[in-house]
């Protein structure tokens, strides 16, 4: 045959070796799939035409086997970064992100996700060169969790930044920008919206519950938040254990197709919740056999299955003729632009992200921000004016069941780190030398003590100061399988803090006396607290603080920065104020549609000073559809201490067609004033902001009369007595 080829032909043969019809290798030896200077959707055509029907469908698994022949190495598509890397190695633990929630700062949560990614391409790089490709090693992270925590009830309401759909747009796309970095070419990592839809307990049910809610709450609540991190080109949506209005969430035809990929354009990949598919035929009952639901799962556009048995049964379905190779392939290839988009297959080189190293895991400037961010995640709930505490008194007492926890500094999904800081820790480092401090627990977290005799409270009679460190930890909240001291799965069905606790409050009260009496809260979620409230001088919600807890909470008790967060969830005073939890729809719940009158408002928080509001003005008093007004007004610290003042703003639309928001956020700046300082502060108010969703799920605009809130919490009675000046209003009016 070589004797009737033509000159050129031969020579070309002889000086390109590796080029076989259609299985072109480049000069060095590599594959096109391989090769930078490619187009991605090349290279994604050429990887996927090499594979066989076995190996694609294993490529399409969380744990995806090495293919040897190719050299592609295993890679392990589960990791986790809540709140910094979790489940791996050494890495700096931020508050939980309940906790970041109550920042009310967009701004912060861009760079604790700075940080969090810059560490999570340096434990890849560190593990892969050291030949370590296990779970937990990989750049794609199943966070941020931006569920709407519509019931307190939820033991993984923890996991997200609260109850409002706006508060977890912001904070939840300054999270995935932080994550997936801003290279013109290369994620950083990759981030993913979850659990994607409608999905906030009950835990126990979860494999077979179905969540029923009428389109006006879909789009008015569960929607907003995944659809303001799809614009912001999150790469990864994860769908829910949980149906949705009848259809698993993972083979959801609406929720996958009709909204997600048709209305938004979704562009990334779709990957199960861990095990979700097997519920297709154990919990939802829509099919009999492995190779049915992932056939399912392929059809509705699921890319990657997080489980270990069902999208190697999509052998099986071919054969069946349940799915075709080729839908198997289109699925593929979008899962894969993520590995391309990471540079999985460019040389190291190449990336600038490669560069990371053990030199930027657990740095002191993290640590900083870890303080930071605790720091302003604190919510004074009260104070009579007992805090700040002097730091030099002769004696201080602390004591309960979490003073010395490193449980409650954690939450759930966390990491591990070396020097994490108990409550005790922070405080004994905070006073002065020549002061005591005496400490005993005093009581169990959730349970009677064994012993009746109390050594404890009577010290806090001979103290000039107690501190109790009371509240819940990740043991009595959390996910289905992770709180193993709760017999409800997680979900905290019945909302008092343990009545030991109490009792043991109501102890140290009577030995206390005139001196001061500081509770100090830990938990994920709102709590009864109005017994702590009335016991207690002064009452800080903590949250699951992080590696520098104790520190920040010192900080805060001590007066060396004055507390600034603000709820991010209303607290009810009882869970009769509540429709019953397994009720998706939002008559009764949250702020913007809850009528009781809560124990603590959404958005409040109180501060060392106070800020005074004056001169709200508006650039127009009456607008066009689609034009912008801007809003004004002026925030002055009226007080004797520094500190940082989150400026709220409310909308109301003041008579609407269908039921609406009572009033919704849409504006947070976070302002820093010098005693007798004052600030203007402006607000945009754009068109989106006056939308009304009708009952079909429809955003429309309506002509009328609109009622602007400025103050620093949500608008109301309550919001007052507690404190907090009432916010100042003015009115428009919409043609």
């Amino acid at each position: 045959m070589i004797r009737s080829l033509t000159k050129p032909l031969l020579l070309l043969l002889i000086c390109f070796p590796f080029t076989v019809l259609g299985q072109e290798k480049i000069a060095t030896g590599d594959y096109p799939f391989k090769n930078p200077g490619l187009s991605t959707e090349e290279r994604i055509n050429d990887l996927v035409n090499r594979l066989t029907l076995e190996e694609k469908a294993g490529q399409m698994m969380h744990n995806s086997p090495a293919i040897e022949r190719l050299g592609i190495p295993e890679y392990n598509w589960w990791n986790e970064a809540l709140h910094g890397i979790g489940r791996s190695g050494v890495a700096t633990v931020f508050p939980q992100a309940i906790g970041l929630g109550a920042t009310f700062d967009e701004d912060l949560i861009l760079r604790v996700a700075t940080a969090i990614s810059d560490e999570a391409r340096a434990t890849h790089n560190t593990a892969v060169e050291h030949g370590y490709r296990r779970q937990y090693s990989g750049l794609t992270f199943w966070t941020p969790n931006i569920n709407i925590f519509r019931d307190p009830r939820w033991g993984r309401g923890q996991e997200t930044y609260g109850e409002d759909p706006y508060l977890t747009a912001q904070l939840g796309t300054a999270f995935v920008k932080g994550l997936q970095g801003d290279h013109p070419k290369y994620l950083k990592t990759a981030a993913a919206a979850k659990h994607y839809a409608v999905h906030s307990g009950p835990e126990k049910l979860r494999h077979e519950f179905n969540a029923e809610a009428s389109l006006k709450d879909m789009w008015e609540t569960y929607l907003p938040a995944f659809k303001a991190l799809v614009d912001a080109d999150v790469e990864t949506i994860m769908c829910a254990y949980n149906a949705t209005n009848g259809e698993p969430c993972c083979a959801n035809k609406y929720l996958l197709e009709d909204v997600l990929r048709g209305q938004w354009n979704f562009k990334g990949h779709v990957v199960s919740d861990c095990w979700a598919l097997v519920d297709f035929y154990e919990g939802h009952n829509v099919v009999e056999t492995p190779a049915e639901a992932a056939a399912l799962a392929v059809k509705h556009g699921v890319d990657l299955n997080c489980g270990s048995t069902y999208y190697p049964s999509l052998v099986e379905a071919v054969e069946k003729g349940l799915v075709t190779e080729e839908e198997i392939d289109e699925r593929l290839k979008v899962l894969m632009k993520t590995k391309f988009d990471l540079g999985l297959f460019d040389p190291a080189e190449d990336n600038p992200y490669s560069q990371l190293s053990v030199e930027n895991l657990n740095t002191q400037e993290h640590r900083e921000l870890a303080l930071e961010t605790a720091q302003k995640s604190i919510v004074l709930l009260k104070n009579n004016g007992v805090l700040p505490l002097r730091n030099d008194l002769s004696k201080y007492f602390i004591t309960g069941p979490n003073a010395t926890s490193i449980e409650v500094l954690l939450g759930n999904y966390h990491g591990v780190n070396p020097d994490l800081v108990t409550i005790l820790e922070g405080v004994a480092g905070a006073i002065a030398p020549q002061s005591q401090l005496q400490y005993r627990q005093g009581t169990l977290l959730d349970r009677p003590n064994a012993n009746p005799q109390d050594w404890a409270s009577p010290n806090a009679g001979n103290s000039d100061a107690t501190i109790a460190v009371l509240g819940i930890s990740g043991v009595l909240e959390g996910e289905e399988g992770e709180s193993i001291a709760s017999e409800t799965f997680g979900d905290r069905l019945d909302y008092n803090i343990p009545q030991n606790q109490i009792d043991y409050l109501r102890k140290l009260k009577e030995a206390a006396g005139e001196n001061p009496l500081v509770a100090v809260i830990t938990g994920g979620s709102p709590m009864n607290l109005e017994e702590v409230h009335e016991l207690a001088d002064a009452v800080l919600l903590v949250w699951y603080p992080g590696e520098e807890g104790g520190n920040a909470v010192a900080d805060v008790i001590f007066g060396n920065i004055s507390p600034s967060g603000r709820l991010p969830i209303t607290f009810p005073k009882s869970l009769e104020q509540l429709p019953p939890y397994e009720d998706y729809t939002m008559v009764g719940r949250t702020y913007k549609y809850m009528t009781e009158e809560p124990m603590y408002p959404f958005g409040f928080g109180l501060s060392y000073t106070s800020f005074d509001y004056s001169n709200v003005t508006l650039s127009e008093k009456r607008i066009r559809k689609g034009k912008s007004l801007t809003a004004k007004v002026t925030v002055t610290n009226s007080g004797d201490t520094k500190a940082e003042e989150v400026v709220q703003l409310y909308i109301s639309d003041l008579k609407t067609s269908v039921r609406a928001p009572k009033y919704q956020l849409f504006g947070i700046k976070r302002v820093e004033l010098e005693p007798k300082a004052s600030e203007v502060v402006e607000f945009e108010i754009i068109p989106e902001m006056m939308e009304l969703v009708d009952l079909e799920g429809r955003r429309i605009l309506e002509s009328g009369d609109f009622k602007i809130y400025i103050g620093g919490s949500s608008p109301g009675q309550r919001s007052h007595e507690l404190g907090i000046p009432p916010s100042k209003e003015a009115v428009f009016t919409l043609r």
